[in-house]
């Protein structure tokens, strides 16, 4: 299967146009429709209905193969150009929002105190994209976080080899209105809140919770609000007013919300340091930050 042919499919798809994907591809309209010819084709089986232009069955089931795939090509690609890359006096780090923290900023001046002439460009976006920025080289270093029992390591996106070291572990609270009636309490169970109402964010994902808790399936953990945002200011502030729960690491609580420490199951919030082959120069600095 020709990954050219693969990444126009995944154009018109997501756009929903042929005209649209050979804009953005730089070719023309037909030469688009040639490509999707050439890859039904290959397959023998229709991919995308002309009207309206969607997936067929067949091709909505390649659209789950081909993100991953590509990643993968693109990563591949990053890794060879970094083995050969000449040393340089830049780091580019991409981050998840609750990954950067005191512990973080305290290593990453430490390491610009010793090498002054060192740029860093800080990028902070979903665990997905970052794990994409270094897998396709566009940053040098990840730093992710989650949700974890202690010492177990993260669930990444399969995004080619690449090598993990653990940053932190901090131990998490559940935020609530400062007049909830549980906000008293010394600690809570994560099993006792399943039918509390929760603010559903990036920064606390409700599937995940269902999963520790073993029914990866259920309706536990209902959505009071759903944020698609990943600032937690916008979270404890929609707490606050009653929109729902969430799960935060302690440090990242404000006096807007009560925080009561989790007593059960036993969690953390981990941030985990990721990257692959790394540019010369560049692996001092990775050890540093992890210290």
């Amino acid at each position: 299967m020709d990954p050219h042919l693969l990444a126009t499919f995944v154009a018109v798809a997501r756009h929903g146009s042929f005209s649209a994907a050979a804009t953005e591809l730089g070719y023309t309209q037909s030469a688009i429709s040639q490509q999707i010819a050439a890859l039904e084709a290959d397959l023998g089986l229709p991919l995308l209905r002309r009207r309206p232009v969607e997936p067929t069955p067949a091709g909505a089931r390649l659209l789950e193969h081909a993100a991953p795939l590509l990643l993968r090509l693109r990563a591949a690609r990053a890794d060879v150009l970094r083995a050969a890359a000449r040393p340089r006096h830049r780091l580019r780090l991409a981050a998840t929002p609750l990954s950067t923290g005191p512990v973080l900023a305290r290593r990453l001046a430490g390491v610009r105190a010793r090498r002054p002439r060192l740029e860093v460009a800080l990028h902070t976006c979903g665990l997905d994209q970052v794990t994409a920025m270094v897998a396709e080289g566009e940053a040098d270093v990840g730093l992710v976080d989650g949700i974890a029992a202690p010492s177990d390591p993260l669930r990444l996106p399969d995004a080619g080899p690449m090598t993990t070291a653990r940053v932190s572990e901090e131990d998490l609270a559940v935020a609530l209105p400062v007049d909830h009636p549980l906000a008293g309490r010394a600690a809570l169970r994560l099993a006792g809140l399943v039918d509390a109402r929760w603010v559903r964010s990036p920064l606390c994902p409700l599937a995940r919770l269902r999963d520790l808790m073993g029914d990866p399936a259920g309706d536990g953990f209902p959505t009071g609000l759903e944020h698609t945002g990943d600032d937690v200011h916008t979270v404890l502030a929609l707490v606050a007013a009653g929109h729902g729960l969430t799960l935060l690491p302690a440090s990242a609580l404000t006096p807007l919300v009560a925080g009561v420490p989790l007593a059960a199951p036993r969690l953390v919030h981990r941030v985990e340091l990721l990257h692959g082959t790394l540019p010369p120069g560049t692996a001092d600095l990775v050890k540093d930050l992890s210290g």
